[in-house]
């Protein structure tokens, strides 16, 4: 017969390893935080939570991509030149030359989607590690990019998009919100607040849900619904726990790894088609440090760096943080300039966290 306080000792130990534990307590911390010191400065109000859940979609989308790249045992350091180069490629095809939006919108997916297939064929191939082949990857695209901008417009800033995508079918995927009857409904009968005077007044003040929150949503639970629930998401656990012993077991490794670099160039084309619709312009310089914002979402969700080991609920936890970090800072007046501390700090500490983790798991000292 076993011992009861065995199994209970099974149960903490098997909850104590869950991804998103470490996660899951950091939200609840953070938020109880800046419940304490900015809760009264509008910072949870409708505006306010509207702020923080687009900036945490923001992450939580890149994080999604990160996440099962990472999972799989690779990096992708060109995640964030990818968004200004796809951002960029989308102004030049609908402003310049004169491009439907909805074309250059699809053709800049299909280009950074080959540009991260060539990135996983070459770590492939040749057997170098993915942060050198990214890197290079990232000052490559930004150069590009760069030179793009100035040789069609002679700025690295081109305006016009929103103009250009007046009346196209795609654009409002990316730029556009959903659910503006109901909270028009809600601001008339005093649900919500409505504006008092000037153009908007009487109507609401939020509009809408962006549908970059709608992308991360998706995402997010496309991205964990692949990962606990299908053949293919055991196959990425494999490839970055033991891709040695994945392939004598059958499991494609060297396909898996290259569809999630592909996967990753698709999120960052997300983020930048969102932003680029939003702004109305695309700029050479968007994207700067957003490949480690994303490792870092990853890394407090649970991840290991060594691959194998990882969850998208706890990247989008991840990213849920960062979001909230980042407004709360602002709505309590703090210098902006302390969120590079905190991800810092935070990084360090998921680091040390997971690494205990790992050595509870691999029983090593």
């Amino acid at each position: 017969m076993t011992d009861e306080r065995l199994q209970e000792v099974s149960k903490f130990r098997r909850a104590l390893i869950r991804p998103e534990l470490g996660a899951s307590m950091g939200t609840i911390l953070v938020f109880v935080f800046f419940l304490l010191i900015a809760g009264n400065s509008g910072m949870f109000a409708p505006q306010g939570i509207e702020n923080w859940s687009v900036v945490s979609a923001q992450f939580a989308v890149l994080a999604v991509g990160a996440c099962l790249l990472m999972i799989a045992g690779e990096f992708d350091l060109s995640l964030g030149s990818m968004i200004g180069f796809s951002g960029t490629v989308i102004a030049i095809l609908a402003v310049q030359w004169g491009w439907p939006v909805w074309a250059a919108i699809i053709t800049s997916f299909a280009v950074c989607i080959v540009i991260g297939a060539m990135n996983g064929f070459l770590v492939i191939r040749t057997g170098l590690p993915s942060f050198i082949v990214t890197l290079a990857s990232l000052y490559i695209l930004r150069g590009l990019t760069i030179w793009l901008s100035i040789l069609t417009t002679r700025q690295t800033i081109i305006g016009g998009v929103k103009e250009a995508a007046e009346g196209d079918w795609l654009a409002p995927l990316f730029g556009g919100k959903i659910l503006t009857g109901f909270f028009t409904w809600m601001g008339q009968n005093g649900w919500i607040a409505t504006f008092a005077q000037g153009q908007k007044a009487g109507q609401p003040v939020i509009a809408g849900v962006s549908m970059l929150i709608v992308w991360a949503i998706v995402l997010v639970v496309g991205g964990h619904l692949v990962l606990t629930r299908t053949r293919f998401g055991n196959w990425i656990f494999a490839a970055g726990g033991d891709p040695v012993a994945a392939r004598y077991v059958g499991v494609p490794v060297n396909r898996v790894k290259v569809l999630m670099f592909m996967f990753t160039a698709f999120c960052a084309c997300v983020f930048a088609s969102c932003q680029v619709m939003e702004f109305g312009s695309a700029a050479a310089d968007r994207g700067l440090l957003k490949e480690f914002e994303a490792i870092i979402c990853v890394v407090i969700g649970g991840a290991l760096l060594t691959g194998g080991y990882g969850s998208v609920i706890g990247a989008a936890l991840g990213a849920l943080i960062f979001g909230v970090v980042q407004q709360g800072l602002f709505f309590s007046g703090a210098e902006s300039s302390l969120f590079r501390v905190f991800l810092g700090t935070i990084l360090i500490l998921a680091v040390i966290l997971n690494t205990y983790i790992r050595r509870m798991i691999t029983g090593e000292r």
